[in-house]
């Protein structure tokens, strides 16, 4: 089975900084987009940023000139740099990923089970 797994958050004093990681295991025969949603208390998840597999990269607005989304294909994983981070972006973030199984199989999207960031002073 394919499994994602997001690691790095935490709590940040706004101003700061925070790396997410998340690593895709199980059998696949390739990642094409991998992106990071989050999802705040009390509203809905919303996209963050995505990546193609050759790096082609898209933010939401809010986090524009903010975030940094890359992916090391050798690895499986994609992170989710974060700078000048402020309360509202405290959420659940969710890494997620469209993944071959096969040559012949559709994509199919993965999701990750979460992680928490919290950004208060």
């Amino acid at each position: 089975q394919v499994q994602l797994v997001e690691s790095g958050g935490g709590l940040v004093q706004p101003g700061g900084s925070l790396r997410l990681s998340c690593a895709a295991s199980g059998s696949m025969f390739s990642i094409n987009a991998m992106g990071w949603y989050r999802q705040a208390p009390g509203k809905q998840r919303e996209l963050v940023a995505t990546i193609s597999r050759g790096g082609s990269q898209n933010y939401a607005n809010s986090v524009k000139g903010r975030f940094t989304i890359s992916r090391d294909n050798a690895k499986n994983t994609v992170y989710l740099q974060m700078n000048s981070l402020q309360p509202e972006d405290t959420a659940v973030y969710y890494c997620n990923a469209d993944i071959l199984r096969s040559p012949l199989s559709y994509g199919m999207t993965y999701w990750g089970k979460g992680t928490l960031v919290t950004v208060s002073s």
